[in-house]
């Protein structure tokens, strides 16, 4: 009988020995790993690739966590949230069982219990879902386009489902993901998974070439970028703005000179980070979209963006990729898809 390997994630030490001890007991389970913070948690979950990971809750309201569930998601694990108990107390509460984990019985229908999280889209060349769209037509892009994108909470799993459908050729594209320290190249590993153009972490002199994705998260810069033949990136060091490190504003205002060529959008977050940036961006000539309500896990962003006039258009997440690649291509290839 195959077993289904189990990690664990929780800041407690005694709560992480005492369900190892219990889930090793038995047989058709295994204990892949434990981890006591999220970015370590992160990286087991990729070497592992768990069947089922036990979180505990405290970490699990952590802001970062979003990039961990993002992963398990793309990889199909199952989880579970499990309550930070203290030394001495039951570790786990089985809800029916009411805080009765002693028989193997009840804790491997515990475990049965885990819900695998609907699966974000990835592309046909990764093979592992096969039934999600293939990546968008490649070829006819014009050469000195570039798509910019912003988020914030939400937007791990909106950015994964329009980079799915990137293809190998795609304009130069720059993002700005609000996320944890740390974070950036665990987001950026999973980014990769998912797209097939090349993603790198956000760093000064990177050239925004064709195929190229760079992503700023979790760095300790700003993304900006610098107008050229190709255009380059910058890290830029200084105050937060509009209370962000990485901030979308800086991204979005830093191609405000090469405006015309720019495609941009901001999606799913808190807060405003982005909006005034964006403005300035169609007011400079950008096309310029706004992810919107119904399918924003937070419509603050793309709301300030709405409010200010900022986006030519709000767009349901599924069409975002489309309408963003549509106004990359050249003006021959937007009339032939239109007549299509």
């Amino acid at each position: 009988m195959n077993t289904s390997k189990v990690i664990i994630v929780t800041a407690r030490a005694i709560t992480a020995a005492r369900l190892s001890r219990r889930i090793s007991s038995l047989k058709n389970y295994d204990i892949s790993g434990v981890a006591s913070d999220l970015s370590t948690a992160y990286i087991l979950s990729e070497r592992a690739e768990p069947a089922v990971a036990l979180n505990g809750k405290e970490l699990a309201r952590m802001p970062e966590f979003e990039g961990l569930l993002s992963l398990f998601r793309v990889s199909q694990t199952a989880w579970l949230e499990i309550p930070e108990s203290l030394p001495g107390e039951v570790v786990m509460d089985l809800a029916s069982a009411a805080r009765r984990a002693d028989g193997p019985d009840e804790l491997q229908r515990w475990l049965q219990t885990a819900a695998k999280p609907k699966p974000v889209a990835t592309p046909t060349e990764l093979r592992r879902y096969p039934s999600m769209p293939r990546p968008t037509q490649t070829g006819g892009f014009a050469p000195e386009k570039l798509i910019l994108m912003g988020a914030s909470t939400g937007g791990i799993d909106a950015l994964l489902t329009i980079l799915s459908t990137f293809p190998a050729d795609c304009p130069p594209c720059a993002i700005v993901q609000h996320t944890g320290a740390g974070f950036s190249d665990s987001l950026v590993r999973l980014f990769a998974r998912c797209c097939a153009a090349k993603v790198q972490p956000a760093a000064s002199g990177v050239k925004m070439l064709p195929g190229t994705v760079v992503v700023g998260a979790g760095c300790p810069g700003h993304l900006t970028l610098t107008p050229g033949k190709p255009v380059l990136c910058d890290l830029s060091f200084g105050p937060p703005v509009s209370g962000h490190t990485p901030s979308v504003d800086m991204l979005f205002r830093s191609a405000v000179s090469f405006a015309p060529a720019v495609t941009a959008v901001l999606l799913t977050g808190m807060g405003r980070d982005g909006a005034a940036g964006l403005l300035e961006l169609r007011r400079a000539g950008a096309m310029t979209f706004a992810q919107d309500e119904a399918s924003s896990t937070v419509y603050g962003m793309p709301r300030a963006a709405a409010e200010l006039g900022a986006a030519v258009e709000s767009l349901p997440l599924g069409k975002i990729s489309e309408m963003l690649l549509a106004h990359s291509r050249k003006r021959s290839s937007v009339a032939e898809m239109r007549q299509t």
